[in-house]
């Protein structure tokens, strides 16, 4: 996917929907194998390790909304070899609902907490969620961004979706999971120790404006992509805030990776039966290039028809190539996709 000048505009959010495509990949299920007793439950954060071919998995505690604070016992933030056998976990007690996860290039391990675990009989003294948290790679935590139950602006965070850290050390943090008029939906840049540098973004379907900003990524010349879900686009940064380009060709995406040829894979969980009002799109994941912004292959939804998140919505991609879809349900879990 060699790169070459961009000849056709992405930039109209009335375009034809970008369907027909090969799909080079074949769906393999139940590669990734759960601890007895224990059956994979909502999945959004999956992301590859630095040595190239494990894969760490936040996963929400075998069921999803809340599973994870009555199930306190159980390890949100899992690590498996290729082979598709877990390595490590750990997490228990301190993340309430996993949604975005990175490993930065020291291997560290960093997992957005998008909800709090407030209820009857939480003293507000007990509260947490809604922050980011670093981790090593044997599980030690290294650092929390954000207040324990969350903040709004000029507080922070509410509702974390990812968080991104870039070669110099910065942290991008995309917040805002709701389609409610007036909703948190901007972008936060913190330094390498933790102290917030500036924002960006408010809630809208505008230019600067997001509607669940689900996703980040970067490329090789260190452009910002931003899942802009429920705008069915992507956004591009400047790391400074900038507006470079808007891009409708990749679909309604909930999950952003990109690999150090450029090869930029976005997971579709939503359009058709799920989000009927996109259009004629098809749910599934898209491979394209992010220098050029074609799009290569389409790989569909398995089960076109399903009422609910049936595919991928986090994805990431090994140093061969195979790609691995997280999944919230009704599935669940992790399906590898190996180029044939």
């Amino acid at each position: 996917m060699a790169a070459c000048a961009q000849t056709a505009d992405y930039s109209n959010p009335d375009m034809a929907p970008v369907n027909d495509l090969p799909n080079p990949y074949t769906t393999i299920e139940g590669h990734m194998k759960m601890p007895a007793g224990r059956s994979w439950g909502s999945t959004s954060a999956v992301h590859i390790d630095i040595d190239g071919s494990s894969v760490w998995v936040a996963e929400r505690c075998s069921a999803n909304v809340g599973a994870c604070v009555t199930n306190s016992d159980l390890d949100p933030i899992m690590k498996f070899d290729a082979d598709g056998n877990m390595l490590t976990s750990f997490g228990a007690g301190m993340i309430t609902w996993p949604h975005g996860i990175e490993v930065d290039e020291g291997g560290n391990v960093w997992v957005t907490d998008a909800r709090d675990n407030r209820g009857d009989g939480v003293d507000e003294s007990e509260v947490y969620g809604h922050q980011v948290h670093k981790f090593s790679p044997d599980g030690h935590h290294l650092m929390t961004l954000g207040m324990p139950g969350g903040a709004n602006d000029p507080g922070y965070l509410f509702q974390p979706n990812d968080v991104l850290v870039a070669p110099d050390g910065h942290i991008f943090v995309a917040e805002g999971h709701s389609n409610a008029e007036g909703s948190t939906a901007r972008v936060l840049k913190f330094s390498p120790s933790g102290d917030l540098v500036m924002t960006w973004g408010s809630y809208g379907s505008g230019p600067d404006e997001f509607m669940q900003p689900h996703a980040l990524a970067l490329d090789s010349q260190g452009r910002l992509f931003i899942s802009d879900r429920s705008n069915d686009r992507i956004q591009i940064y400047s790391q400074d805030g900038e507006l470079l380009d808007t891009w409708y060709q990749f679909s309604r995406n909930s999950g952003l990776f990109i690999d150090e040829n450029d090869v930029l894979y976005a997971a579709d969980s939503e359009s058709g039966s799920v989000n009927p009002a996109h259009g004629d799109w098809l749910r599934g994941i898209r491979v394209g290039s992010a220098a050029t912004g074609e799009v290569h292959y389409f790989i569909p939804d398995p089960q076109p028809d399903c009422r609910g998140t049936c595919t991928a919505e986090g994805v990431t991609v090994d140093s061969n190539g195979v790609i691995y879809g997280a999944e919230v349900g009704p599935v669940g879990g992790i399906k590898r996709y190996v180029r044939q």
